[in-house]
């Protein structure tokens, strides 16, 4: 004969139910915490200060780290339209921008800016975490290198890193430097 299902509850039964939701309960929080990022860490004005050199200023805006470089005006009058594109990449793509990526878990990004000495924005440039892998970093790291050591003498390696910025990066020109 069946019984009706309210009789079919027994303590054991209710207990097991209880034990096993709150196994449940507890495996769902413990998951959730595993997955959670370490605290998100940010670097402090003395760890920004020189990391660039003595001539830009650095600086953390929210959780992006804000560098500013005046670039020399010869630069622009000789260079014209590739030095004004190039200045923000020779900073972007650095060892250093990549140092604060893999020590301070909370920087979402590196924006460098360009201005000339008058303070007329030149050129911006920004990358987000994850923009680059450790492939493309070695890329990028390998084409700042080249402009740097043989840009003035062969103009195609800042070609090269321009275009990878303008690939990889987030980007602005001023149209009065670029013609654009």
């Amino acid at each position: 004969m069946s019984q009706p299902a309210a009789m079919l509850r027994t303590p054991d039964l209710t207990r097991r139910s209880h034990v096993l939701s709150l196994t449940l309960a507890l495996a769902a929080v413990s998951v959730a915490g595993a997955c959670q990022d370490k605290s998100l860490n940010y670097p402090a004005e003395a760890d920004l200060a020189g990391l660039y050199g003595a001539a830009p200023q650095v600086a953390l805006n929210g959780n992006v780290v804000d560098v500013r470089v005046v670039q020399d005006r010869d630069q622009l009058i000789r260079g014209g339209k590739l030095w004004a594109k190039v200045g923000p990449y020779i900073y972007l793509f650095s060892p250093q921008t990549k140092e604060l990526f893999e020590n301070w878990s909370g920087l979402g990004g590196v924006r460098v800016r360009t201005f000339t000495s008058s303070g007329t924005q030149v050129a911006e440039a920004m990358l987000e975490r994850g923009d680059l892998n450790d492939i493309t970093w070695r890329r990028a790291l390998r084409l700042v290198s080249e402009a740097r050591l043989e840009g003035t003498r062969r103009p195609s390696f800042m070609e090269n890193l321009v275009r990878y910025g303008e690939e990889t990066a987030q980007f602005e020109y001023n149209p009065a430097f670029t013609g654009e």
